[in-house]
């Protein structure tokens, strides 16, 4: 990546004001610019909140936490984050609020300095909870704008938004071995710089939106709430979608909340060496959400949930009998294809109930936070009373609900490509 600067990440979204939107044009270009800071900020957005998972060793250790309580952190972030951003959503949908960014972002730096110096455990617990309730107000009108700069290409827009919350979340594992983890808890402080300047950031994409708004893009998106589908069809829909959100949510808090103390407790490596390992399990999800976006507009959002979804099982039944080194390369390969499912889930549900970009956004991104939160708890008491090993062993078995993407309506797929 090229020319990424202080000043012109900064000043991108306006560059792009008159040339990547026009308001006049066939053939609207898409606003890079935009998506640029949008995926940056969700970038330094995720980082943050990974690093709530990346310090879990280390709160564990200072409060003497066990896994049942590790789960609830995780609980209070998603859960807050979940019953958020539906609400937000629909009222986005009526109000848009161009705001709201920069004001999602400030409530995560609170959180994340509460966190550096929280003295209890109930300290933690309100610090996750400001940091969800950051992502709820940050997700659904990002998403929505994603949307707007995408020029139609609704799959790249979001896969290039939701990348950057996966480098971000990829990256807090490494931030911790690197910094955290030897200079302790009140290091993280030092990152709410990285939180200031994505407020910075967020003021000009909300400029942009503003802009956008005032030429009348609300109107555009108030007369395409028609869906093309009978009631019933997208209720059917969408409930398929939430049960795979639910499938692919739940694998991954086994995976993120527990994959270090797996490594640790099954093949005895170090705090920093377990940490790299999840680097690699983050890294591949990053990239998996780069292509799935971009491949569902090209050959429909269906073939990819289902490759997505359904081709994960069997790796993830090889991996709790894999030794390390299977073990890195089979996280390496769910990374990658689970990962590619969520823009394509997501722009398949706005698909489903044009217009409510916000609403919809918001009861995808709160179900799956919710239903990230709702396994880390429940796998945290099973943990207890088990094994980490053994929780490995009972969510292998989660990717098969991807079946239920046969259920999926088969028009949409086709549509895409006939669009093509």
């Amino acid at each position: 990546m090229r020319d990424l600067s202080a000043s012109s990440l900064i000043n991108a979204p306006i560059i792009m004001t008159a040339q990547a939107l026009p308001l006049s044009a066939d053939r609207p270009k898409i606003a890079l610019g935009v998506l640029s800071a949008l995926s940056i900020s969700h970038m330094v957005n995720d980082t943050m909140q990974s690093l709530i998972l990346a310090m879990y060793p280390i709160l564990k250790g200072e409060f003497s936490l066990n896994f049942a309580q590790i789960g609830l952190i995780t609980l209070t972030f998603q859960l807050t984050a979940s019953l958020l951003q539906p609400a937000i959503g629909l009222y986005t949908d009526k109000h848009p609020t161009p705001r709201s960014l920069p004001m999602g972002m400030a409530c995560t730096m609170l959180g994340l300095l509460l966190l550096a110096f929280a003295s209890s455990f109930p300290m933690v617990l309100v610090a996750a909870a400001l940091v969800g309730t950051g992502s709820a107000t940050f997700h659904p009108e990002s998403s929505r704008i994603a949307r707007l700069a995408s020029a139609g290409q609704h799959g790249l827009a979001q896969s290039l938004f939701q990348v950057g919350g996966n480098v971000g979340s990829a990256i807090g594992p490494l931030i911790a071995a690197a910094i955290i983890v030897p200079f302790g808890q009140r290091s993280v402080a030092w990152f709410a710089l990285a939180v200031a300047a994505a407020i910075v950031i967020l003021v000009r994409v909300g400029t942009w939106y503003a802009v956008q708004m005032a030429h009348g893009a609300r109107r555009k998106a108030a007369a395409a709430r028609q869906s093309p589908y009978p009631p019933r069809v997208v209720t059917g829909a969408i409930t398929v979608l939430l049960i795979l959100i639910f499938s692919k949510y739940f694998y991954v808090a086994g995976i993120s909340s527990f994959y270090t103390f797996y490594l640790m407790e099954k093949f005895g490596l170090s705090v920093p060496s377990a940490q790299v390992h999840l680097f690699y399990f983050l890294l591949a999800s990053a990239l998996g959400t780069l292509v799935g976006g971009p491949l569902g507009d090209r050959i429909g959002r269906k073939p990819v949930i289902w490759i997505s979804i359904l081709g994960v099982a069997p790796f993830a039944l090889l991996l709790p009998h894999a030794d390390l080194f299977w073990t890195t390369t089979l996280t390496i390969v769910i990374g990658l294809l689970l990962s590619s499912a969520f823009s394509a889930i997501l722009v398949f549900a706005q698909e489903l109930i044009p217009g409510r970009v916000g609403m919809v956004s918001g009861l995808f991104f709160g179900f799956a936070f919710g239903m990230g939160g709702l396994g880390a708890a429940v796998l945290g008491v099973l943990a207890d009373h088990t094994s980490v090993e053994f929780v490995y062993h009972t969510v292998a078995y989660l990717p098969l609900l991807g079946i239920v993407a046969a259920f999926l309506p088969k028009q949409l797929s086709l549509q895409n490509k006939a669009a093509r």
